[in-house]
């Protein structure tokens, strides 16, 4: 019996180690045969690099195929001649915006417009009934520009405030710009009140033309053809045949059929303005009137052109605009997004075709030497090739090991990182003069920390950096530049092209959202609004589908298709300094609350807090009080004050001196609490620069600002405590 058992755990054993060994034959053979079929199987072709746009279609066609101008020479300098230059200069350079409401899509597109622009304006929701707004005092205009949001809302006022805003717009040459949007309510044909004007509305349109006659054009190239339907089908057209007007945009109907074209040149389709302007020869008042939305890329452009040449250029910005394409993160990368040879060899060539396009075009490849030769072998080779070229390239360093300034607390560690980047430029003969830098995601540059600025003075001599943080990532528009311990920092811009979009045809949103951003959408309006506009791209966006190349090919090209302006580069140094005469006012910056913002809290140091920023502020000027209220305050056990200084044995003069440029560093040994403005020789209305755009910038309600009136008294101490509760003064 025992025998028995014996043997048939013995059979048992030799069965499990059967089956294991049959396990492992059979894995072995399915690999073997997936390997089989793998490299057996038909090869994918690699989708081609998609190719950018081509030369502008600058005239019209007709039947046979024969391309004659949409208008002739003479047309053109007869309107231009009879337009009225309009007078805007008893009036202030602001724009006085009516909307139906404060969330209407199209009164957001006109204010981002607007601001983009840094043009000032005021919001009004347009009168029915109600009192029109103050227009004039003391002999001046308000106001150098109308605009309506709603057209109907401006032909329908009542008789009293037409009179009032037309006798306004006569006595300073205030012009007038409206919008008709056509809704399912709206008639088919109408004629405007109280104009020699007629409208069709709800039409579907097809091939939009600029009128070259048009005196209104300035930055707007005429004469060029876009061929196709227009987007969505409730378009409004014009129709004069009074002398004041001039078609400005001008759209065919679309025809039955998408095929239906005309066959013989006598056939062409008749004409209709979509945007028209009004010369004044009518009533004395320039208008322009736009038969549809901003939601068209062409009617933004003509809106930027009828803003400029209504106000007299006053409200326009100059055709030159500066471009430089930074391409981040050189030899940073993972396998397979590096550039290789034909990559490195294609963005020579690019570069070279856009020197014809682009005065001095050069591209700006930032650094860091410790990912040198991390690709595969073709990646290695690509670096090499880049290397060989270098001289053709403009460079500026990274840190070595692209490591966040911000993290980096000792101002000799985070030297000794760039130093080492410095030596790798140095072994590899990389240029290093071009006196700018880029920290890596933005870190330290805004909100400051103060250890990256001196240690790249002190290693690099850089002298420009630029940076997308500032005031504020989103929106775009509101990026300003600023200078901080003798470092012009400028803004930076974004092009739609991230570390991750390296496919054409996986591009977010598919590859209609990139050619869509490129004719006419975001990436357009950036060079059409910003006379300076620095773009970040990234290495993997010149290999595989190289759509950096792709994009800024195609942008330049747009461009010039469309637009007079004049685009060219200059090196970083020169570019600031264009920056900073453009735009002087912005070489202060203006100091915020890091922890508002979750980007600017994550690429703050750690050993610094928000705990110590004051919750209130005491401003005033010389001799009005301060020093005694800030002792006062003090008294209280429920509020903390700053100490008082060394120098002058009272509160912290902050906006006024040296200590605004000290940076709010709110760290272990932030002097300041408490703040309190002084001024050597006070005036009314005489406060510092520095105040008036903190102030600009942040709510009334949290700022108690000292009166200045002597015939008021200041704020008690119970009603400050009153306001901000138990908090740090």
């Amino acid at each position: 019996m025992a025998g028995v058992r014996k043997l048939a755990r013995v059979v048992r054993h030799q069965g499990l180690h059967r089956l294991i060994f049959a396990l492992i034959l059979f894995c072995l053979l399915s690999m073997a045969y997936l390997a089989y079929h793998v490299s057996a199987g038909p090869k994918i072709k690699e989708a081609p690099v998609p190719l950018p746009l081509g030369d502008c279609v600058a005239t019209s066609v007709v039947g046979g195929g024969q391309r004659t101008p949409l208008f002739l020479p003479s047309q053109v300098s007869q309107r231009r001649h009879s337009a009225r230059t309009a007078d805007t200069s008893r009036t202030e350079p602001v724009v006085l915006l009516f909307v139906e409401s404060i969330y209407s899509q199209l009164g957001q597109e006109i204010v981002a417009i607007l601001e983009s622009s840094r043009f000032h304006y005021r919001t009004e929701i347009a009168p029915g009934k109600g009192d029109m707004p103050p227009l004039a005092w003391r002999g001046r205009g308000r106001y150098t520009l109308i605009v309506y949001e709603n057209l109907l809302k401006y032909v329908n006022l009542d008789s009293w405030n037409r009179q009032l805003l037309d006798k306004y717009c006569q006595d300073y040459g205030v012009g007038i710009i409206g919008f008709y949007r056509a809704n399912e309510n709206s008639p088919s044909s109408a004629q405007l009140r109280g104009f020699p004007l007629f409208l069709r509305s709800n039409l579907p349109l097809w091939d939009y033309k600029v009128n070259p006659a048009a005196p209104l054009l300035y930055i707007t190239k005429p004469n060029e053809l876009e061929p196709g339907p227009l987007p969505a089908d409730n378009w409004t057209i014009f129709l004069s045949n009074h002398s004041t007007y001039e078609p400005v945009l001008l759209a065919s109907p679309r025809p039955a059929e998408p095929n239906q074209l005309p066959t013989h040149s006598h056939q062409q389709r008749a004409l209709l303005a979509t945007v028209m302007q009004d010369l004044g020869l009518h009533d004395g008042i320039q208008r322009v009137f736009f038969g549809g939305s901003l939601s068209f890329w062409l009617h933004k452009l003509l809106f930027v052109d009828a803003v400029g040449y209504l106000t007299g250029r006053r409200l326009s910005l100059s055709l030159d605009r500066f471009l430089l394409v930074d391409v981040d993160d050189i030899f940073v990368g993972k396998e397979g997004t590096r550039m290789k040879v034909a990559d490195v060899e294609a963005l020579l060539h690019t570069q070279n075709k856009l020197r014809s396009l682009v005065p001095n075009f050069t591209f700006n490849l930032g650094f860091s030497g410790k990912f040198f030769h991390t690709g595969t072998d073709e990646e290695d080779e690509g670096d090499d090739t880049l290397l060989r070229h270098r001289q053709e390239f403009w460079w500026f360093p990274h840190m070595w090991s692209h490591m966040q300034p911000h993290l980096f607390h000792n101002v000799s560690v985070l030297a000794e990182q760039m130093r080492l980047n410095r030596q790798f430029a140095q072994e590899h003969g990389i240029p290093t003069d071009m006196g700018y830098a880029v920290a890596p995601h933005h870190s330290g540059v805004y909100p400051v920390h103060s250890q990256l600025y001196e240690a790249w003075k002190s290693v690099w001599v850089i002298k420009v950096t630029s940076t997308e943080e500032y005031p504020h990532l989103r929106p775009a528009r509101y990026r300003r530049g600023f200078i901080h311990n003798g470092i012009q920092v400028l803004p930076r811009q974004t092009c739609g092209l991230f570390t991750h979009t390296i496919f054409y045809k996986d591009y977010p949103g598919g590859p209609q959202e990139l050619d869509k951003s490129i004719r006419g959408g975001e990436l357009f309006l950036t060079v059409l609004l910003n006379p300076v506009s620095i773009f970040m791209t990234h290495l993997s966006n010149y290999g595989n589908d190289r759509l950096g190349l792709y994009t800024f090919e195609s942008l330049v090209r747009f461009v010039q298709c469309w637009t007079h302006l004049r685009l060219q580069t200059l090196p970083p140094v020169r570019l600031a300094q264009k920056y900073f005469q453009i735009f002087p006012d912005e070489r202060d910056p203006l100091w915020q609350n890091p922890c508002h913002d979750k980007r600017h809290k994550d690429i703050w140091s750690k050993e610094k807090t928000c705990d110590r920023l004051p919750k209130f502020l005491v401003i005033g000027p010389q001799k009005t009080g301060t020093t005694a209220l800030h002792s006062f305050l003090g008294l209280h056990p429920a509020i903390t004050s700053s100490f008082p200084s060394p120098i002058t044995f009272e509160e912290v003069q902050f906006f006024s001196g040296p200590n605004y440029q000290r940076v709010i560093s709110a760290g272990p040994s932030s002097p300041a609490a408490l703040l309190s403005l002084h001024r050597p020789a006070w005036r009314p209305g005489a406060y510092s620069s520095h105040l008036e755009r903190w102030l600009h910038h942040y709510q009334p309600s949290q700022v108690s600002q000292k009166r200045t009136d002597p015939s008021h008294p200041p704020y008690s101490a119970q009603a400050l405590m009153e306001q901000t509760g138990r908090s740090r003064c």
